[in-house]
């Protein structure tokens, strides 16, 4: 009789372990769950550019970005004024690209751009790869991506010898620029730093071939849907080919940009005040030579549209 307690004993137990055991499991695996779901991706910016930098975000995907970019002439100064209506009677770039996501961390650019120096006529390639999306703690506390491309100028060449359009061959006419950015949201204000390098396979005789700069950038929203934009660079330009410009009365100045975002349905409207006369970084880095001091700011816009071609 107590061998016959014993063993029913033992049977009734044998549940109790076991649904122990099965509630340690659920609440491990709940736990996991809610880790999981506290690691809610952050969209450190709206879009994909500020003003002249872009930005560490990528598209999705299957969506197409259609974007187009446009400089006016100075604002003030000797080019200025309301004898050109404030710089806009000229285009000094305009710049028209398209970006897609090949996969959500992949995307792929490729751009047509005006040019607003002695290079003109360019055709920009790119990839945009984000290594690192900033996550709602205790996730990523940065968002990293990287960006490359090559720029090819299909102008004519020109006949001067000594000139940065004095093209010998197929390859002078190529630049490339690589960058990674690294940005973070605090509160409602988003923050990024970008380490760039561009290299131009033909300059003038002195002049910086490899150039590396450091830049800022930042957003503040406003309101819903206005927010402010700020952005800069600081190229390191060498002692040899700042006394090359000089030699020809010309200063090279660093990059700032600010300005407004607006959210519209669909659309994102970018209206901007930048030194830069240029729209691609291969260009704008190396080769900055309007100053703010000298009223050689100017009127820029940006306006994108995405479309979702496959999922």
């Amino acid at each position: 009789m107590k061998k016959l307690l014993l063993l029913f004993g033992f049977i009734a137990t044998v549940p109790a372990f076991s649904q122990q055991d099965t509630a340690v499991i659920m609440l491990e695996t709940v736990d996991d769950d809610m880790i999981a779901e506290e690691k809610i991706p952050v969209k450190v910016f709206h879009s994909q550019g500020l003003i002249n930098t872009k930005t560490v975000e990528v598209l999705s995907k299957g969506v197409l970005e259609f974007k187009v970019s446009h400089n006016f002439g100075d604002l003030a100064g000797s080019n200025g004024g309301i004898k050109r209506f404030f710089g806009l009677d000229n285009a000094s770039d305009i710049r028209i690209g398209f970006q897609l996501g090949l996969t959500n961390n992949l995307n792929v650019i490729a751009a047509r751009a005006k040019g607003a120096g002695l290079v003109q006529q360019l055709y920009e390639l790119g990839l945009k790869y984000q290594l690192m999306k900033q996550e709602a703690a205790p996730g990523n506390p940065v968002s990293i991506t990287a960006f490359m491309n090559a720029v090819v100028s299909s102008m004519k060449a020109n006949a001067a010898p000594g000139q940065e359009n004095s093209f010998e061959d197929f390859s002078d006419r190529i630049s490339e620029t690589a960058q990674l950015m690294i940005a973070r949201k605090i509160g409602k204000i988003s923050l990024q730093a970008s380490a760039t390098m561009v290299h131009r396979n033909y300059v003038m005789n002195g002049d910086d071939q490899t150039i590396f700069a450091i830049g800022g950038g930042a957003r503040l929203p406003v309101s819903e849907k206005f927010i402010l934009l700020a952005d800069y660079f600081h190229p390191f330009h060498s002692r040899e080919a700042r006394q090359l410009y000089r030699s020809m009365n010309i200063e090279l100045y660093d990059v700032f940009g600010v300005g407004v975002e607006i959210l519209t349905q669909g659309h994102v409207f970018h209206l901007n005040f930048t030194n830069a006369t240029e729209t691609l970084e291969n260009r704008f880095i190396p080769k900055t030579i309007t100053s703010w001091g000298k009223g050689q700011y100017r009127w820029a816009f940006t306006i994108s549209r995405n479309f979702t071609l496959f999922r």
